[in-house]
């Protein structure tokens, strides 16, 4: 995986390498070739493309001269160069394109002009290269950097007014002429970013797509700043990857060839038996689909057999929409899981490799009994009978007709049937993940991580992790806002007070483990805001927990195939708004062929 560092750690990276051979000059001619050849790409054969190199006074700026250079020289692109600061003809990188006859103009100039020049390459440009601040830039912009950076933005609204209807380019048809907006790659970080905290200036200059160097940089993941990278594309120096202090970051940005390393095997002589059980304890007559979708997520990633676990009333709605299923028929209270049914629940685990909790269960009060009831050492006999003739809880059994379990066809036997052994040990929980409204109960509960088996897997949203974390409101920020400015560093800091994998959902997930590694998803996606997506996830974890996947590994494989999935479903449907979760789970499949592809 790409390892994410700060700036600080990036340039101490940048050092020991320098002393280690490979020179400042060497890393900045690579940087330059890597722009050079993803333009090219970019480009083709789409003619006299006209591309403006925006060169800032430090490295970022030498990496822009390095690349135009190139450019010009191996294509019919027409280059030209705004320099934030006038170079010395002594420069070598500045001597280059003045020997190629190439236009360059400086700030200093163009500025008792009314940056006309500026404005002019701006307005005319196919391709802009943003190469005037780096990782080292300090916010807010000010001086003549703000007053260039608008007139770059004056110049940018001009145009798109003289081109009111957007040029559609399509992938067999690349075009950079005649758009309503030049495709602005920026080197290293858009300019105007803060690369540690992801700060955004007002002026910052929006990618289309993003190259950094060697490794990822916080302020590139998180938001505002992550809006205006586009395509995030991370490309090698060359740096050996012993070099210290990059050797020993644990903070990684996921990519398909790491998980395609996780993928369980499919031997040819398998069974389902090979591929683990999963049980998955969901549901309530208000939120039925929450379990359906679970499941849903469980199989399709490759668990050999999962049973669903739900108030009796949720499962003949569901019975005939999700038919590879098999059923468990627990204790309840008008729809939601009561008491009753932890230990029906945990009766039936034995065989069971993986366990996830709490998709739709609701927070009513008899649920928040089942869960603080399943979640701790000795569960209480229960006075309750599910089934046909069964008392409700609260109400006495003696006039109810003696029915006996019907295991055949998946109802949980009831305690009063089968009387407790008291020297009967409770069935220990297999590998867990717990979601959704089992995280909004086991909140309630004091020292809640306390109850819960090492390395359980918690998969919250910004608003569950505040309140686990007990964060509340402070002043104009909301509780979620601030879980949301500190993601991963809360997710570190719980994970190893809670003992626990923590999940932070969210555009660029966040995975961390209570030993102190850390995995953030390269996806943002809209197309996953949608009800019922965070239940195919917590399905997909469970399912490969099943298949035997060490709780860290399951958590970080499942995020990376539901983001491709979920990134698979909106090229389909053509516009994340209409995305459904079961769309996503629909895509699932899709998405492990391409990971597969990805590591042949």
């Amino acid at each position: 995986m790409t390892k994410i560092v700060t700036i600080e750690q990036m340039r101490a990276t940048e050092t020991a390498a320098d002393a280690a051979g490979l020179s400042y000059t060497e890393m900045m001619n690579r940087a330059g070739r890597v722009v050079a050849d993803h333009v090219k790409q970019l480009l083709e054969d789409s003619g006299d493309t006209r591309v403006a190199i925006l060169v800032g006074k430090g490295n970022n700026g030498g990496d822009g001269l390095v690349a135009g250079s190139l450019i010009a020289a191996e294509t019919k692109a027409i280059v030209s160069f705004f320099l934030v600061e006038a170079r010395d003809a002594s420069d070598p990188l500045f001597a280059a394109i003045q020997s190629a006859g190439l236009l360059a103009v400086d700030a200093a100039t163009d500025g008792e002009q009314g940056y006309r020049v500026l404005r002019t390459m701006v307005a005319n440009a196919d391709m802009i290269l943003d190469a005037i601040l780096g990782t080292g830039a300090h916010l807010p912009i000010a001086g003549d950097l703000e007053k260039i950076l608008r007139q770059v933005d004056r110049a940018l609204k001009e145009r798109a007014a003289d081109h009111p209807r957007p040029h559609l380019i399509t992938p067999n048809q690349p075009s950079y002429s005649g758009r309503r907006n030049p495709f602005i790659l920026a080197i290293d970080v858009p300019s105007g970013l803060d690369a540690d905290s992801g700060a955004l200036d007002p002026l910052a200059l929006h990618a289309d797509a993003t190259i950094t160097f060697e490794a990822a940089k916080p302020g590139l993941l998180s938001f505002p700043g992550a809006d205006a990278v586009g395509t995030l594309h991370i490309a090698s120096l060359g740096i050996p990857d012993k070099t210290e202090p990059l050797a020993s970051i644990t903070n990684t940005l996921v990519d398909a060839p790491y998980v395609h390393n996780l993928l369980p095997k499919r031997p040819a002589n398998s069974s389902k038996g090979t591929f683990g059980k999963a049980m998955i304890a969901a549901g309530s007559v208000n939120y039925s689909g929450a379990a359906a979708l679970s499941a849903l997520g469980a199989y399709r990633i490759g668990a050999g057999l999962v049973t669903v676990a739900a108030p009796q009333p949720v499962v003949p709605s569901l019975a005939g929409h999700l038919l590879e299923a098999t059923w468990l028929l627990l204790p309840h209270d008008m729809g939601v899981l009561s008491k009753g049914a932890a230990r029906a629940l945990r009766k039936e685990l034995a065989g069971y490799s993986a366990l996830l909790i709490g998709p739709g269960l609701t927070q009513e009060e008899p649920t928040a009994e089942f869960i603080s009831a399943l979640f701790q050492s000795e569960t209480p006999p229960v006075k309750v009978r599910t089934g046909f003739g069964a008392a409700s809880e609260g109400q006495s059994n003696a006039d109810a007709p003696k029915v006996k379990p019907r295991a055949g066809f998946g109802f949980a036997p009831s305690p009063i049937d089968a009387p407790e052994d008291k020297n009967e040990p409770d069935v220990p929980l297999p590998p867990l993940v717990i979601d959704a409204d089992g995280l909004n109960l086991l909140a309630k509960i004091d020292d809640w991580w306390t109850r819960l088996p090492a390395h359980t897997i918690i998969t919250p949203h910004p608003g569950e992790f505040a309140r686990l974390a007990k964060i509340e409101d402070e002043g104009d920020l909301k509780a979620n806002e601030r879980v949301q400015a500190n993601r991963v560093a809360l997710a570190i800091e719980k994970a190893a007070a809670w003992k626990v994998i923590v999940l932070l959902k969210g555009a660029h997930t966040v995975i961390a483990d209570p030993d102190g590694r850390v995995a953030i998803l390269p996806f943002a996606n809209p197309g996953l805001a949608h009800a019922g997506t965070g239940d195919v996830l917590a399905g997909m974890i469970v399912g490969l927990l099943a298949q035997g996947l060490a709780p860290f590994d399951a958590a970080i494989l499942a995020g990376y195939v539901h983001g491709y999935a979920g990134e698979l479903a909106v090229m389909y449907s053509g516009n994340p708004a209409s995305v459904l979760a079961s769309d996503v789970a629909q895509h699932v499949g899709d998405a492990l062929t391409a990971i597969e592809a990805a590591g042949a």
